[in-house]
């Protein structure tokens, strides 16, 4: 029993290691596209509430969160039957690896927005800035398992990020572009390295 046991687990063991070398193909290009499209319709709708209001802490922390979460649920959802498809047998590691690389950027972005709203309000003019610098981290530790020109999507975040801690204060403090654009234009271009990066005909589908 033991040396059965023993095999199992190294077949699960060459089975995670494979999962980690294999480029993952469950990120679908057509959903990464619909998020980027949704950024720009979110931002554009709360650019039409008046200025007090589209500038609202309340308002602009709810309303980007939401959009996030609905992002990032449909992107879950394809990315699980995309992987079980294209993937097979090794759906199951290979999203636990994918988890693993994005899943610390996400907590650490849903961590510090809690910490500055309850301990440092007056540096919330910072969240764009910041969620974008967190989100660059996710693309730069997905990228070795993904299309190589993902790198630079992750300076496109990095660089965004660094434009609204510094262009982002005062009167332009939340604005609704601050997200529109880098996210928008962010997850086009995920779209775009993935429909054309990606060595499998199906890509697209």
């Amino acid at each position: 029993m033991l040396d059965v046991r023993d095999a199992l687990l190294e077949v699960a063991s060459i089975r995670d290691q494979i999962a980690r070398c294999v480029e993952f193909r469950g990120y679908g290009p057509t959903t990464l596209a619909v998020t980027g499209i949704l950024a720009f319709v979110v931002a554009s709708a709360q650019s039409a509430f008046p200025t007090e209001r589209a500038h609202a802490i309340p308002v602009y922390i709810g309303l980007w969160t939401g959009t996030a979460a609905v992002a990032l649920t449909l992107i879950i959802i394809e990315t699980i039957v995309r992987s079980r498809r294209i993937h097979s047998g090794l759906a199951v590691p290979m999203l636990h690896s994918a988890l693993e690389q994005f899943l610390p950027s996400l907590v650490a972005g849903a961590l510090l927005t809690l910490v500055l709203v309850t301990c440092a309000p007056l540096t919330l003019w910072m969240l764009p800035g910041l969620w974008q610098l967190l989100f660059s981290q996710g693309v730069f530790a997905s990228r070795r398992f993904l299309p190589r020109p993902i790198f630079w999507v992750g300076v496109w975040y990095l660089a965004t990020g660094l434009a609204c801690l510094v262009l982002g204060q005062g009167d332009r403090a939340l604005s609704p572009w601050e997200m529109g654009i880098p996210f928008g234009l962010g997850q086009l271009l995920v779209a775009a390295v993935l429909r054309f990066g990606y060595r499998d005909a199906d890509a697209w589908a």
